[in-house]
C-alpha cells in the first residue's frame, strides 16, 4: 500500500524541515509519496485511480491516535493505496472522497496541518509496530 499526501501549495521553512523529517521516519514503515500541485484545480488528475481518498477538513471525523491507527490498519489490510488530500490556504472541496478528516475545530495553516498529518501517520506506524512513541 502507498500512502500519498497531495498538497497544494509549496512548502517553506520552517515546515519544509519538519515535513523531511518526518519523511525520513516513516521511510522504515511505509511507502510514503509528497506530491505539491500549485493549484487546485489539477488535484483530481493527481489522484490515483481506486485509491482511498482522505480529505483534511476542518468539519471531518475525528480520530484519536489509537483510533487512527486502527483506520492506517485497515486500509493496510485492503491493499488499496490511501490518499491524503490537503488544500491550499483557502481550503478545498473535493466533492469524491471517502473520508473527511479534521485535526479539531481550530484552523491551522496548510502547511502546518502537511506536518500534523505525517507526525500523525508516524505515531499510528509506531503503535501498530508496538514500538514505543505514542504515551
Amino acid at each position: 500500500m502507498r500512502t500519498i499526501v497531495l498538497a497544494v501549495g509549496r512548502l517553506r521553512p520552517p515546515f519544509a524541515d519538519d515535513v523531511q523529517h518526518y519523511q525520513k521516519l516513516l521511510a522504515r514503515h511505509a511507502r510514503l509519496e509528497l506530491i505539491e500541485l500549485r493549484d487546485e484545480e489539477k488535484v483530481d488528475g493527481r489522484i490515483p485511480d481506486r485509491a482511498y481518498v482522505v480529505l483534511l477538513d476542518a468539519g471531518g471525523s475525528t480520530f484519536d491516535s489509537i483510533q487512527f491507527s486502527r483506520f492506517l490498519e485497515e486500509r493496510r489490510q485492503s491493499g488499496q493505496d490511501l490518499c491524503f488530500v490537503v488544500g491550499g490556504p483557502r481550503g478545498l472541496d473535493l466533492d469524491d472522497c471517502d473520508l473527511r478528516l479534521s485535526f479539531g475545530p481550530m484552523t491551522l495553516p496548510h502547511q502546518l496541518a502537511r506536518v500534523v498529518l505525517l507526525e500523525q501517520i508516524y505515531r499510528a506506524n509506531k503503535i501498530l509496530a508496538g514500538e514505543p512513541y505514542h504515551y
